[in-house]
């Protein structure tokens, strides 16, 4: 059983310890925030949290979008 004086009521973070910046998105591809998000969220009020939390699953096709892979790199460059 969990010491109850150690429980707190704030929304857990949705780290899933993949910490990959996406380059275009510029948002976290394990857990979908943004840099910001993630440096401020210890300081945030509950209410922000879960607004947060409400928003990352519509940011998800931000980051399976093909960028060409190889062959735009390498049209890219010429």
């Amino acid at each position: 059983m969990k010491d109850e004086i150690w429980r707190r009521e704030e929304i857990e973070s949705p780290c899933v310890k993949i910490c990959v910046v996406h380059p275009d998105a510029r948002l976290c591809t394990g857990c979908l925030r943004s840099i910001d998000e993630i440096t401020r969220w210890s300081k945030m009020s509950r209410e922000e949290r879960r607004s947060i939390i409400d928003t990352l699953p519509d940011r998800k096709p931000l980051l399976s979008k093909r960028r060409g892979g190889r062959a735009a790199r390498l049209a890219r460059d010429v």
